[in-house]
């Protein structure tokens, strides 16, 4: 039996060097990298926000205090432009500057946000029934 063996590796030896080698080639592999088509990098929008609470103000500035510019309902979908920390009295949140039926700063917690248009439109639809 131990014939066998060592004949059997002796004819599969060149075999496995042959395999070894030409895995070892310099050749050049190119790749193409695809981006998505809504990659953030090529659009103004970094994402869509649907309305989760009863309704929300949408303020002049990244302050409880701002000025309201407009009332969203629950279910109202904004384009998210813009995403800033804010920290007030030693509370940190985070902002976002939006575009819809109005445009303004709004608290992140207020919606949830989603990264393409038809999510949030499913969402939105979801929530209203």
């Amino acid at each position: 039996m131990l014939y066998w063996l060592k004949k059997f590796c002796l004819a599969a030896l060149p075999l496995i060097l042959t395999a070894s080698v030409s895995g070892c080639s310099r050749r050049s592999v190119s790749y193409e990298i695809q981006l998505p088509v809504t990659a953030p990098l090529s659009r103004s929008v970094i994402g869509y926000g649907v309305i989760a609470s009863s309704y929300t103000h949408v303020l002049d500035r990244r302050d409880i205090n701002g000025e309201p510019l407009g009332l969203l309902r629950k279910g109202s979908i904004v384009e998210i432009l813009e995403r800033r920390p804010v920290v007030q009295n030693n509370k940190a949140e985070s902002w976002v500057f939006v575009s819809g039926t109005y445009t303004g700063w709004l608290r992140e917690d207020e919606l949830n946000v989603y990264d393409y248009r038809a999510q949030a439109e499913t969402a939105a639809g979801n929530i209203r029934q």
